[in-house]
């Protein structure tokens, strides 16, 4: 059963979770607790029971208009220390976390559900993602330029975005791009790498990307490309599509 307030929604997990920060485990658990603080993805809470490493009072107190005061911790293992990287909301009026220990993802070393390392954030039970291969006719235009053209793509439907089309890179104007420094990571695809276009004299930066080695639930597109909507007209099957308005517009 969940326990929202506001827009904070607490539901239990049956994952078994861990982290580790300098080599050292900070806390193991069967008992964690999803809490959406925000919309887009959940973070996870700790029983305190379920703590190994020292946590010792900093003084710093942070407000949550929903979850209420928060008292921050210094995280303490055998080998190292993370100040500020835990808190409790011992009197929030949301009662499902007042037992529990919040962990700023960052400062922790890795993250594991179950045997499985995760990255970013926790995955979120409600966002599914589905890789399709397909045979729509897809082309891409940046300033009216055509620079892809594929009869190929697979189609990414992940929950909350716009279907992504990812094209083989031999469909690929490949003379217009280069390759950036740029690197994202996702919890569902894996690390992405991104190439800059170059159209009639304007650079377009980071506006394409690639998984070389995804995730096992987005393997179909290894080493494919795939653009921002957003910033960029795709036609398919002879049909332009509207630019969808998401945060990465």
């Amino acid at each position: 059963m969940s326990d929202q307030r506001g827009q904070v929604r607490v539901e239990p997990s049956q994952k078994r979770v861990r982290a580790y920060l300098g080599g050292e485990l900070v806390f193991d658990t069967t008992h964690p607790s999803l809490v959406w603080e925000v919309p887009y993805y959940p973070a996870y809470y700790i029983p305190t029971a379920d703590v190994q490493a020292g946590l010792v009072p900093t003084g710093t107190v942070t407000h949550s208009p929903s979850r209420g005061d928060a008292q921050h911790f210094t995280v303490k293992t055998a080998t190292t220390e993370a100040t500020d990287a835990a808190w409790t909301y011992g009197e929030s009026p949301l009662e499902a976390i007042r037992d529990l220990v919040r962990f700023d993802w960052a400062a922790m070393d890795a993250w594991f559900e179950e045997d499985e390392e995760i990255i970013v954030h926790p995955r979120d039970p409600y966002t599914r993602v589905d890789t399709l291969a397909s045979s729509r006719h897809v082309r891409v235009f940046i300033d009216g330029q055509l620079v892809a053209d594929s009869t190929r793509p697979v189609l990414l439907f992940e929950t909350g975005l716009p279907v992504r089309y990812y094209l083989p890179q031999t469909d690929l104007r490949t003379d217009l791009f280069t390759p950036t420094d740029k690197h994202t990571s996702c919890p569902y695809k894996g690390t992405a790498r991104y190439w800059s276009a170059t159209v009639g004299g304007t650079e377009h930066p980071d506006i394409v990307w690639s998984y070389p080695t995804p995730l096992p639930e987005s393997i179909k597109v290894a080493g494919m490309v795939s653009f921002y909507n957003e910033k960029v007209d795709i036609e398919v099957d002879g049909v332009m599509q509207e630019r969808p308005r998401t945060k990465f517009g």
